[in-house]
């Protein structure tokens, strides 16, 4: 069996079982803040301030809830493909994949953490300040999770 020139003494399957391995790692970690997310918006309709929303604030509310079962419904997908693929010799398209719906998921997550943020305040605080903290947030997200990654891939290719 050929060795890939990656730095490891490795086959293209033990690299494909590793990187597999690592991404179902990071799906924990992404699942269970999703899962909290999640649990915390469908709850939300049962407090007894929740009939105070103003209309943004109600909107805002039921766009976090589609996207939050939508991040749920791609940070499982991978499982979904394994078992699918499970036993077909396809472990390597089935990391390609998966890395590309963690991405996506990661986006989703991105959205949902930055929203309740921008709700959350908006309730207790002003809308402006809501917005601002909102703003900051999402720019952090994508500092930490997208520029810096790439960043330091960039310096590193």
């Amino acid at each position: 069996m050929a060795r890939i020139a990656t730095g490891r003494n490795e086959t293209p399957e033990e690299r494909s079982d590793r990187n597999w391995n690592e991404l179902l790692q990071e799906l924990r970690v992404m699942q269970t803040g999703t899962q909290i997310l999640t649990g915390f918006l469908l709850t939300l309709p049962f407090q007894s301030r929740f009939t105070e929303l103003d209309d943004f604030q109600v909107t805002t509310y039921l766009v976090l809830v589609v996207l939050a079962v939508a991040t749920t419904i791609v940070v499982v997908a991978p499982v979904s493909l394994h078992r699918l693929l499970f036993r077909r010799h396809l472990k390597s398209e089935t990391v390609t994949i998966g890395d590309r719906i963690l991405k996506i998921a990661l986006g989703f997550l991105g959205l949902v953490v930055t929203g309740v943020v921008l709700l959350v305040f908006d309730v207790v605080t002003t809308r402006g300040v809501a917005l601002a903290v909102a703003g900051a947030v999402a720019i952090a997200v994508l500092v930490a999770w997208l520029t810096a990654p790439m960043r330091l891939a960039r310096r590193n290719a």
